[in-house]
This record gives C-alpha cells, sequence and structure tokens, in this order.
C-alpha cells in the first residue's frame, strides 16, 4: 500500500467517517460562537461551556451546554468528565474566557489581579491539560488558545490583562512544542483589534474585525498539513496599526 501524503493524513486525524467532539471553554456569541457553529457544520459535536449558558444558543446548533468557572481545577475536571460522558472525549478544545482589571498600577488590587490572572491564563492551563489527557489516547487533537493585542503589546493601565495574555501565549508555544510530535496541534490566535458585535458601532465597516472570518482564519491554520504546523496565527483588520 502506498504511504499516505499530509493531506491524507490530516483527512484520517480529522476523522472522515467519525467528526468528533468540539468543546468550546468561553461560548458566547462572537468568536467562539463562530468556531462553534462552523465545527458544527463539519458534523462535530459540540459542547459549549460558559459561566452563564444560553439554552438558545446551544439549540440553534444541536450543542448541549454546560455552567462552568474558568481557572477553578475542580470545575475543570468535572466538565471533562461530563463532557466525555455525554458525548465522549473531545479531539478539539478551545480556551476563550479572559478576564480585565484596568487601572494604573499602583491602584491595581491585588486580590482582582490574581483573578484576573487566574481566569485569563491559568484556566487555559487546566483546560489544555485535562484535554491533552484524553487527545493523546486518541492519537491527536486540536487545542485552540485565544489571545489578544495584550498578548505580544502591554498597554498602559492594562499590567493584569497583559500578563494573563502573555501567558496563555507562553503557555501555548511550550505545549506547541511538546505536543507537536505527539499529533496534538496547539494554536494560539492574536486578535489585534476589536471584534464586531451588534453592541459595538464603528466609525467604519472595516474597523473591526469580523468573527466569522476570524473563525476561518483559526480553522484554515489548524487544517493546515503536520509537515507545515504553525503554533500561532495573527489577525487584525487591514486598517489596525502594528
Amino acid at each position: 500500500m502506498p504511504e499516505r501524503d499530509d493531506s491524507e493524513r490530516n483527512a484520517v486525524d480529522r476523522g472522515a467517517a467519525d467528526p468528533g467532539v468540539a468543546l468550546i471553554v468561553g461560548a458566547g456569541p462572537g468568536f467562539s460562537g463562530s468556531v462553534a457553529r462552523k465545527l458544527a457544520a463539519r458534523g462535530m459535536s459540540i459542547a459549549l461551556a460558559s459561566r452563564k449558558p444560553k439554552p438558545q444558543e446551544a439549540e440553534a446548533i444541536a450543542a448541549r451546554s454546560y455552567a462552568f468557572d474558568a481557572g477553578d481545577a475542580a470545575a475543570t475536571a468535572r466538565l471533562f468528565a461530563e463532557v466525555e460522558r455525554d458525548l465522549g472525549p473531545p479531539s478539539f478544545v478551545m480556551y476563550n474566557p479572559s478576564a480585565r482589571v484596568r487601572a494604573p498600577l499602583v491602584d491595581l488590587v491585588p486580590d482582582e489581579v490574581e483573578r484576573a490572572i487566574r481566569v485569563t491564563a491559568f484556566g487555559g492551563f487546566l483546560v489544555a491539560q485535562e484535554a491533552v489527557k484524553r487527545m493523546l489516547p486518541l492519537g491527536g487533537g486540536r487545542i485552540l488558545l485565544t489571545g489578544a493585542t495584550a498578548s505580544v503589546k502591554g498597554m498602559p493601565q492594562s499590567a493584569a490583562f497583559a500578563m494573563g495574555k502573555f501567558a496563555l501565549r507562553g503557555l501555548a508555544q511550550s505545549m506547541a512544542r511538546e505536543l507537536q510530535p505527539q499529533g496534538i496541534h496547539t494554536l494560539h490566535v492574536v486578535i489585534d483589534g476589536a471584534i464586531a458585535s451588534p453592541a459595538r458601532t464603528p466609525a467604519s465597516p472595516d474597523a473591526h474585525l469580523d468573527p466569522d472570518a476570524i473563525a476561518d482564519a483559526a480553522l484554515a491554520a489548524l487544517d493546515l498539513p503536520r509537515s507545515a504546523w504553525s503554533w500561532e496565527t495573527e489577525v487584525r483588520p487591514w486598517v489596525e496599526r502594528f
């Protein structure tokens, strides 16, 4: 039998017969919602985890919803156990939660900063760890971590957010180097700009990122042949300075 090329192997990895299970942590109507809808269209079973689940969003794509507080080890283990019981072990996991504390450095409240870092970065570690435990026996999987401008550029009065996002980016880079040889593709997406939503009215239609376009870019990067994997992709509206 001839050896499969990268595209054929990737089709096997994605599970042509069984598209698999996707867990979206930090589910909402923006970027994470776009990813969930696109994966559902591929035939994946979808689990949506958020602090305040919205049943109507889950029903729209025949997903299961779970209440979840990011940054808690026991809650994270319980979430994965419930998803595995209901749908099976996830082969795609996205971590989207973050917490912001905006203030001058001298005015930051340490407990609030600790919580922001716990949600933004430590929560990502907890979710990634539980995901990898289940992906290794499957022979591979995909993990998507949501970054921001703050992942690469600390802004004034945004120390807590920058610390959390820098840490999440470091986690992604470390995971990619460790786990890529074992078939687990980690991708960190730097979203450099504001995401469009009904609540935002940009001065120009080009000023904000379309969440569907971000999802297309992220999934395209995760679909790359494994001979040319990337651990990070960066997206911004074309009018954004960088």
